[in-house]
């Protein structure tokens, strides 16, 4: 009668319920690492214009200026000097890893020019190897009179002070 009563009370668990157990345990715990090592995967950023696909080949030489709006929608910005030009800006970077700095991977000037008549004159696709990278945010250029010639040296050589 003592063994049933040890039995009934339950001290021991049944041996399937502690396997239950375990298992949920590992299976939490490799979702906790997963989840943290999917916030450390690289992100994807793109600022500016984005061209639809097949955009360029919709505007032939000679084509309107309001087929040009119909089509690639509103310029990022506009120069009239020598006739009208739009300009359709965009950048594209990413970061490997999160809380890192962000690298650009590709930038983008697409530059309708236009003649007098307001007809494309010429289409221009400027990418990342064109020219160098420029800051768009902090809007600063660099005024002349900083950089050194190649006769800074020389002078500053020959002076007495």
């Amino acid at each position: 009668m003592t063994e049933l009563s040890q039995t009934a009370s339950g001290v021991t668990p049944p041996r399937g319920l502690a396997a239950r157990w375990s298992r949920l345990r590992t299976i939490a715990a490799v979702g906790l690492v997963c989840a943290v090592l999917g916030a450390c995967t690289g992100e994807q950023f793109q600022k500016g214009y984005i061209l639809p696909p097949g955009a360029l080949e919709q505007i032939p030489i000679g084509a309107s200026q309001d087929q040009v709006l119909i089509v690639m929608g509103t310029p990022s910005t506009v120069a009239t000097l020598n006739g009208e030009v739009f300009y359709y800006i965009s950048q594209r970077s990413e970061r490997k890893v999160a809380f890192m700095n962000q690298q650009v991977v590709d930038q983008r000037v697409i530059a309708v020019y236009f003649d007098k008549n307001r007809q494309v004159r010429r289409l221009a696709n400027y990418g990342l190897q064109d020219g160098k990278i420029f800051d768009f945010v902090s809007r600063t250029t660099p005024t002349s009179g900083q950089e050194l010639s190649y006769l800074t040296p020389l002078f500053k050589l020959l002076s007495f002070n």
